[in-house]
């Protein structure tokens, strides 16, 4: 019988605020000593709120220095999925390049 290999997870801060906890909602970016997901507050942003109505929607539990840490690392923060890592990409293969192009 195969043992399965111990993957140790750790915590990653990500910031003076934000954290990704494989133990914490699945391991997407949150702000520290919350559930509350950074994806949800950059969308709250993107539909408009102010970074005043943002803190007071979390009850101040999310600052506005933490708002400006969300979106610094915005690139970083995909909806719905744990955090990967800084080098997602480079794994990847390169894109093709079409041979009228290459030419």
């Amino acid at each position: 019988m195969k043992e399965k290999q111990n993957r140790q997870r750790h915590r990653i801060e990500l910031g003076r605020h934000i954290v990704a906890d494989p133990e914490i909602c699945g391991g997407q970016p949150t702000f520290k000593g919350t559930r509350i997901m950074v994806w949800i507050v950059l969308e709250q942003l993107d539909r408009g709120l102010t970074w005043q109505e943002v803190v007071r929607e979390w009850d101040g539990r999310v600052s506005e220095e933490a708002i400006g840490e969300a979106i610094a690392i915005a690139g970083l923060v995909v909806k719905h999925e744990p955090f990967r890592g800084f080098h997602v990409g480079a794994g990847r293969k390169p894109a093709r390049v079409p041979a009228a192009v290459a030419a």
